[in-house]
């Protein structure tokens, strides 16, 4: 558990910590820095725009990093996190002191403090490799800043805590290997991490409940598999009267295609499918710690698409829980069928929500589009939207749009059923994705998409590892939200 305090001079408890600043800061004028000229070198080299750093010569600090001052500033590109991450990752001291004095840093500040929260889980922590060697951890931070800065930064600090808290939840979650991290594993774990917060009450659909509820998109998905779907609600009253936010995420967790099969290198993240339900479970967790006021629930789609004998087949006809049948061109697309019986779902448990967003790792084609930074927002409720853009630029978890509108309705046509789960000729697969799910939304209800097939995951060093992403933006989106009320 990484720990923190403020502080507003050096201290003996600083002795032996890894001092992080900026050419410039007043923290290099304090005894015992102000008069090395080691230090006087690096600070002349980082305002040649290069990071400086030493691990000798450096007493009473355990290393010390001067980092140019446009990174602290460069938000857009994740500048500061980015000269962080190496440092911080295999750290020489358990112990760290971040300069946070900086004016006009709050958007780096953001993104490096949630990074260095994040540290806290890493994958040897799953504990299913031999490690040869105990590697230090970051387990004490010292936040730097004026005295008249501190309040500010409390907030911040602990609003990111709190998101941090829910993203490792989630990552833990989708980083263990899909034999153990079945749907019903995800509603034990879920089950396990509410069960001592009292706001947060989970309600779970087993298989024999989706069939007779009506499911039967998110049942057509799950039932080839010997691990059978479930439907996870998790419901946190934090008190009001206020209508209820509702956040819904595709969890598969593990993708073969179903019949319509996968080729191998294509399931090499597929573990990884389940990400938006592993998400909207953290994302319940970060707003529990926080103690926001509000109500909402939280709906996790679980289901394995395998292949088996009763697994759905191409062209296949599957009901949705609102009675509208499906024509299952392509058993590939199936996020787009929990998803819709999850939102159904949700809008009936909740006529009067104040907004419905969903989450999926739904579709390679917004990789292509967006890459790896960008999350692909589809919406029709231009509130909404620039709500969901405003936060993702305050908290550096980001969207951008995609077209949602009527000109996508011949992709989801069907000659033999009402719908179709995705276009024969593969085209605007990610914006007709969005086209099916809207239909199961109610148009009273604000209903956002997000796909986050290209942030959901970090990639580091050639691996991938979940990320946690998107619970900072609609963590900022619900303060936001609160805010405006």
């Amino acid at each position: 558990m990484l720990d923190y305090r403020f502080i507003n001079r050096l201290d003996s408890a600083c002795h032996g910590a890894h001092l992080v600043t900026w050419p410039g800061s007043t923290l290099l004028t304090q005894a015992p820095l102000n008069s090395s000229p080691l230090l006087a070198e690096m600070v002349a080299q980082a305002a040649r725009g290069e990071v400086a750093d030493t691990r000798f010569g450096c007493s009473p600090f355990a290393r010390i990093t001067l980092i140019p001052r446009p990174l602290w500033q460069d938000a857009l590109n994740d500048g500061l996190a980015e000269a962080l991450r190496p440092l911080c990752k295999k750290p020489l001291s358990e112990a760290l002191i971040l300069d946070c004095s900086l004016e006009q840093s709050n958007g780096t500040l953001t993104k490096a403090l949630r990074e260095l929260f994040n540290l806290d889980w890493q994958l040897d922590d799953l504990g299913l490799h031999q490690v040869k060697a105990v590697r230090p951890r970051l387990r004490q931070l010292a936040l730097y800043a004026l005295p008249e800065q501190r309040p500010t930064l409390e907030t911040l600090v602990r609003q990111q805590q709190a998101i941090a808290h829910g993203m490792i939840a989630a990552r833990r979650l989708a980083d263990l290997p899909s034999e153990q991290c079945t749907p019903q594993y995800v509603v034990d774990e879920a089950r396990r991490l509410c069960i001592d917060i009292p706001v947060l009450r989970c309600e779970v659909l087993d298989e024999n409940a989706i069939v007779e509820q009506g499911l039967g998109l998110l049942h057509a998905v799950g039932k080839g598999s010997a691990r059978p779907p479930r439907l996870l609600a998790i419901h946190y009253d934090g008190g009001g009267d206020g209508p209820v936010r509702c956040y819904v995420g595709k969890g598969v967790t593990f993708d073969t295609g179903g019949l319509w099969l996968k080729e191998g290198a294509g399931m090499y993240t597929m573990k990884y499918d389940m990400c938006g339900a592993a998400n909207v479970l953290g994302l319940m967790l970060s707003i529990a710690e926080l103690a926001l006021p509000v109500r909402a629930m939280g709906v996790l789609a679980l289901a394995e698409n395998a292949i088996g004998p009763d697994a759905k087949q191409p062209r296949s006809d599957a009901r949705a829980w609102t009675g509208l049948t499906l024509d299952i061109k392509n058993t590939h697309a199936e996020g787009r069928l929990v998803l819709s019986d999850a939102i159904a779902w949700a809008s009936q448990r909740h006529p009067q929500a104040r907004y419905i967003i969903d989450m999926a790792t739904l579709t390679g084609a917004v990789v292509k589009a967006l890459g790896y930074d960008l999350s692909g927002l589809m919406t029709q409720n231009e509130t909404l939207r620039a709500a969901l853009t405003q936060a993702g630029m305050k908290s550096g978890d980001e969207v951008w749009s995609l077209p949602l509108d009527s000109r996508l309705k011949k992709q989801t046509e069907s000659a033999i059923a009402d719908l179709c789960n995705t276009p024969g000729n593969n085209a605007a697969i990610s914006a007709s994705a969005a086209w099916l799910l809207q239909h199961f939304c109610p148009p009273e209800i604000p209903w956002a998409h997000l796909d986050v097939s290209g942030t959901a995951l970090w990639r580091e060093g050639g691996k991938s590892v979940a990320s946690g992403r998107p619970i900072p933006l609609l963590i900022q989106h619900l303060l936001d939200d609160i805010g405006e009320i």
